[in-house]
């Protein structure tokens, strides 16, 4: 499967086929993949929660408006990030890079980041963002569909999976076997109305 077709046949799956389970090489293939998502100064301050045990999913699906995917799906990923992941260390990442590039860089990310709350939230989301896409992606690569989710009440599902206060919850993801016809795709909205050249209209 090519890049394009997987972009072009990825969809929101929300009925899955509850016996099916990925294997471990599989789970790790994805990981794997998922950690290749860009990320600012490199942090990598996506974390990825793999929801394994079937009384926590059922506690998930409580919050979750019933949707069955969290349950039945394959696979459940809660996508969060470190928001001190710019202070943690920040040398480590670039640990493999020559001296002239550490020296520019370890030295800019930590003050970059340092007290800009909302600067840093965002950044957290963009990671995820990455991240997940990737991810998402990558289970299409593998033969499999997914479903991003944001229908949660994320302060009880923050305390389920016991989420560290200085970490951000961002959104959810079920991979697995769709084992129902999807919906047909929602149109898009037309260019004149997304795309904008140069800058926005005084």
């Amino acid at each position: 499967m090519t890049a394009i077709e997987a972009i072009e046949t990825r969809r929101s799956v929300k009925h899955y086929d509850p016996n099916h389970r990925l294997t471990a090489t599989e789970i790790a293939r994805l990981i794997e993949l998922a950690k290749l998502a860009p990320s600012s100064f490199n942090m990598q301050n996506y974390r990825f929660v793999l929801v394994r045990e079937p009384e926590l999913r059922q506690q998930i699906r409580a919050v979750a408006w019933d949707q069955s995917q969290v349950t039945d799906a394959s696979l459940l990923v809660i996508l969060c990030a470190d928001l001190n992941a710019h202070s943690r260390n920040p040398q480590r990442y670039w640990s493999h890079a020559p001296k002239e590039v550490q020296d520019i860089l370890v030295p800019a990310l930590t003050p970059f980041y340092d007290g800009k709350l909302q600067l840093i939230r965002d950044e957290a989301m963009r990671s995820t963002g990455f991240a997940g896409m990737t991810l998402m992606l990558a289970a299409r690569e593998l033969g499999y569909d997914s479903c991003p989710m944001i229908g949660f009440d994320a302060e009880a599902v923050a305390k389920l999976i016991r989420l560290p206060a200085d970490y951000a919850l961002s959104f959810m993801l079920a991979i697995g076997k769709q084992a129902k016809p999807v919906w047909p795709r929602g149109e898009r909205l037309p260019d004149s109305e997304v795309v904008i050249e140069d800058r926005f209209a005084a």
